[in-house]
């Protein structure tokens, strides 16, 4: 048995077992896969794949225990790797990057830039996407470290720690009569269009767990994952904004500079739809390099390397931090 037999078997169980595309995934031949497939089955004695013909149906009970051993192998595998590029090259490879487009366009250019700074011969890649999105890139070893506000905690695969909590705010046009209102309500709120962000997007389950506990209906107008697009149709006039803190600091520099000529106004909305938590995940029993504990480091000051060591080895809680 051999390590391609291993991502062969892999990748078809990643595939909803379509062999043709497990082969694309990993630039070879169907019939490759399908020969490496058999012969490690062979080699066990028993079937990793119930079959109809030529077609994967299934993973057979023992196939199940044979995809977990082989997740863990291929796993140190890749630990294997890390620590060699660790030691053979102290400051410089790649760091990997999984996150949403708020995070990646309103907090972490600072951060990159100061990890650069850091650690000049170290690349960035950064790869955006849903939380869900960013959740599989870790487990599937696209990313070695994410950032995100919704999902990250509900995948068993990795290790999450509060980052850093936000709060949502209203986007209004300065002649808009909530502008001038001292405090808006709920029921406010819900009478009047909104643009906000795509459900599965920074903070949205807040929003509507808000407006559900209250039995009142928003008047959804447009969704984006932009927060930039949200500003923009707020000033168009499509009505008003439920946007996140970090994503408006334009615009309240804006109001300090020009006031009400300003054309937007931002209003605090935590006591509205309560306060929002980003996390920072890795993929549980990862090995983990220098500038990634750097990395983490500089995201929040509750984070530090002892820490995080700790946490990957599962001997922490949010309520430790």
């Amino acid at each position: 048995m051999n390590l391609h037999q291993f991502r062969f078997v892999q990748e078809a169980a990643r595939r909803n077992l379509n062999l043709t595309e497990a082969a694309k995934a990993l630039h070879t031949s169907q019939p490759g896969v399908s020969k490496a497939i058999i012969e490690l089955e062979e080699e066990l004695g028993i079937d990793i794949f119930a079959r109809h013909g030529k077609r994967l149906k299934r993973i057979t009970e023992p196939g199940q225990h044979v995809l977990k051993s082989i997740e863990l192998i291929l796993r140190e595998v890749n630990n294997l790797k890390r620590i060699g590029e660790q030691y053979s090259s102290q400051d410089s490879g790649t760091l990997s990057i999984a996150t949403t487009h708020t995070q990646a366009r309103y907090v972490l250019p600072e951060k990159v830039a100061q990890l650069r700074t850091a650690f000049p011969k170290v690349n960035v890649s950064l790869h955006q996407g849903a939380p869900d999105q960013v959740a599989r890139m870790l487990i599937d070893d696209v990313a070695e470290i994410g950032i995100a506000t919704e999902s990250l905690s509900n995948y068993t695969e990795l290790v999450t720690l509060p980052c850093y909590e936000w709060q949502h705010v209203l986007v209004l046009p300065t002649d808009h009569p909530l502008a001038q209102k001292e405090r808006v309500t709920l029921e406010d709120v819900a009478a009047e269009p909104l643009i906000t962000y795509h459900p599965s997007f920074t903070g949205r389950t807040k929003i509507d767990q808000a407006f559900e506990a209250r039995k009142l209906e928003p008047r959804i107008s447009l969704e984006a994952i932009d927060s930039d697009v949200i500003k923009t149709y707020v000033r168009l006039g499509l009505g008003i904004g439920i946007a996140a803190e970090m994503a408006v600091t334009d615009v309240v520099e804006d109001m300090e500079k020009n006031g009400s000529r300003g054309g937007l106004v931002v209003r605090p909305a935590g006591y509205l739809f309560g306060q929002n938590v980003t996390r920072v995940a890795f993929k549980r029993s990862a090995y983990l390099r220098n500038f990634v504990f750097t990395f983490a480091e500089l995201l929040s000051n509750r984070l530090n390397r002892a820490l995080i060591a700790k946490a990957m080895e599962g001997h922490v809680n949010d309520y430790e931090l």
